[in-house]
């Protein structure tokens, strides 16, 4: 699998021009320059009366928010006044936007094809330690962009969900962050096949709403129709892996509501390392994760402030993505096995030749036709080199590092004819010591990749919060959530603190905290 690693601001590769707005949670463009879009708060039984007043501002309502005595509009701005002073109307507030948090697209790492894999993170939660045989008592509700229902990973998960006019049916994830939340949450214990998820039993069930459809953007009125979809639904935790900078009085008074109704919500704190508050997390009724690697170290896209509550595994962490949406690489010389990246935009092929030194690849060079090219990283854009390799005749690239480290590549908008990985800074030193030996790369179609993000921390620690709640249900959301900070693996500076909040999440050391001093302790 190709591990591609970007910068915390690139975040998922996803339009900004088309945003969530019409239906249920129906796509539709921004509002209109001369327009502006709002939450609309009115008193019970006055929703006719303010669509009334909406219409007659030549406005139109985007979305009435489930369970609440609110709409989104869409109203010309110069009528927001006379709004405001409508008896009816409780508060107007802008209806801003959410994204789903993650940073990276599929990326490398070594073959699982041989064998089912455990992701790092389930371990650093403890989750191989505390058997998930008592999950089928909770629900785990996960708003993002859908579920791959026919993912050999997920399919035997009691799973439902819901169709809205606007994103489509749930079981479809055009964006491939909803299955990677999924999986991580509840990835199949089947023998042989790719992941584990912290949950992975077939025991705990799912519920999925779906507010990100292809353009992969949704407000914070869907987000609150959302949330209280899955109260209704019966959830007793929510995963979202999703977030905005700004805070909504609905989208507070929705999280506020179910959590005084007994059900959790667990946010990502955002992926833009600095010290901004993202929403829904920032919300004191809901959790919010930061992300660390497979040391514990805090991972420096994480957004970091005093409203961190619990760490979560978030770099390179392994998980379902929908069929055949994942990369994967394999790169064998003389015999020996290297760890491959696959290069984004390659296309997807077996190639097999000599191995031929090419240089840095920045120029065409006949004397590498027919062959393998090794590369070295720097100078020109990759793109470049492979093309070079192609123009000379070869059949293959291979470009490795030039600084310690395994990485990750994209050839942009460029079309190859040859398929191309990448290779760490050691393995390409060994590599050119087999020069003249055959050498065969793969790249090949996955239903696994490696993402980065507090969206990838989130769904470790909803799923260790059902997992442990699973084992003692007459906890009550606050008193569980106690006894994770509490018995949270302290990392960074000595007690709650920006980066970490309390810790690591620890699935074994909470159960054990509970049983042994009661719910809340």
């Amino acid at each position: 699998m190709a591990r591609h690693h970007t910068r915390a601001s690139q975040s998922l590769s996803i339009c900004l021009a088309a945003l969530v707005a019409a239906g249920v949670f129906g796509s539709a463009q921004a509002a209109a320059p001369d327009t502006t879009r709002v939450i609309v708060a009115f008193k019970p039984g006055a929703k006719a009366a303010v669509r009334g007043v909406v219409s007659a501002a030549k406005g139109a309502v985007k979305h009435e928010i489930f369970g609440m005595d609110a709409m989104a509009i869409e109203v010309p701005a110069v009528a927001l006044k006379g709004l405001e002073n409508n008896p009816n109307v409780e508060y107007i507030e802008e209806d801003v936007l959410r994204k789903p948090f993650a940073l990276t697209t599929p990326s490398t790492g070594t073959p699982y094809a041989s064998g089912q894999l455990v992701p790092y993170g389930i371990k650093l939660v403890q989750a191989d330690q505390l058997s998930d045989s008592a999950a089928a008592n909770r629900k785990v509700c996960i708003i993002d962009s859908g579920y791959d229902r026919g993912h050999e990973d997920l399919s035997g998960n009691p799973v439902t969900g819901e169709y809205d006019a606007g994103t489509g049916w749930w079981y479809t994830d055009e964006n491939h962050h909803g299955t990677h939340v999924a999986g991580t949450i509840a990835a199949i214990n089947n023998s042989g096949t790719g992941v584990v998820g912290v949950n992975a039993n077939k025991q705990l069930k799912l519920h999925i709403v779906k507010v990100f459809g292809a353009d992969g953007w949704a407000y914070s009125s869907t987000l609150a129709s959302a949330a209280n979809k899955c109260g209704a639904a019966g959830a007793n935790v929510i995963s979202m892996s999703l977030g905005g900078g700004r805070k909504s009085t609905t989208e507070q008074k929705a999280f506020d509501g179910l959590y005084a109704k007994g059900v959790l919500s667990v946010a990502a704190a955002g992926n833009d390392g600095n010290r901004v508050v993202s929403y829904p997390a920032g919300y004191a009724s809901v959790v919010m994760v930061g992300a660390l690697d497979e040391n514990k170290q805090w991972a420096d896209f994480s957004q970091y402030n005093s409203k961190v509550e619990l760490s979560g595994p978030g770099v390179s962490v392994l998980s379902t993505v929908p069929t055949g949406a994942g990369i994967d690489a394999a790169l064998a010389v003389g015999g020996t096995n290297y760890a491959a990246g696959a290069m984004e935009g390659s296309p997807l092929k077996t190639a097999t030749a000599p191995l031929a030194d090419f240089g840095l690849g920045d120029k065409v060079n006949t004397a590498v036709s027919g062959k393998v090219c090794l590369i070295q990283r720097g100078t020109i854009d990759f793109a470049v080199k492979v093309q070079n390799c192609q123009s000379s005749g070869g059949v293959g690239a291979v470009v490795y590092n030039n600084v310690a480290g395994a990485y990750g590549g994209t050839l942009g908008t460029t079309v190859t004819g040859i398929p191309s990985v990448t290779a760490s800074d050691t393995d390409g030193a060994a590599m050119k010591a087999k020069l003249g030996q055959s050498a065969t790369l793969t790249v090949k179609a996955s239903n696994y990749a490696y993402y980065d993000g507090t969206s990838m921390a989130t769904p470790h620690v909803s799923a260790v919060a059902a997992l442990v709640w699973s084992y003692f249900p007459t906890c009550t959301a606050a008193q569980l959530r106690t006894s994770l900070d509490n018995s949270a693996l302290d990392l960074g500076t000595a007690g709650r603190d920006t980066k970490y909040g309390y810790g690591l999440v620890q699935a074994k050391a909470a159960y054990d905290r509970i049983k042994s001093l009661g719910c809340g302790k």
